[in-house]
């Protein structure tokens, strides 16, 4: 099977529009580098907090390893959504194509 060249866009982007694509791209990857520090900080705080209102040290170091999972699990399903395909992710942000299969609601 011969290989076709794929039909070009009559059009090409404006140099505005590649502009926002590429900050809205960094907005994505520095979206993904803050969730896990933020998650972990939250966790170890709400730890440190339950751990001074019930009197048990270890709730802070529970509170620490659920927000690191937490923030890894995150950080993770960010990383795979905004690396699949850029029409993947943008139907991921809109919402249209979660819920059920079909992408039915």
């Amino acid at each position: 099977m011969p290989f076709n060249n794929p039909i070009p866009d009559r059009k090409p982007p404006d140099k505005t529009s590649m502009g926002v694509q590429g900050l809205v791209q960094a907005e994505k990857v520095v979206q993904i580098a803050l969730v896990l520090p933020s998650a972990v900080l939250i966790g170890w705080l709400g730890g440190a907090w339950l751990a001074g209102r019930l009197h048990q040290p270890w709730i802070t170091l529970a509170g620490f390893m659920l927000g690191s999972v937490a923030g890894m699990v995150s950080a993770i399903r960010m990383a795979i959504r905004y690396g699949a395909s850029p029409k993947a992710a943008n139907k991921d942000e809109n919402g249209s194509d979660k819920g059920s299969p079909g992408g039915q609601q």
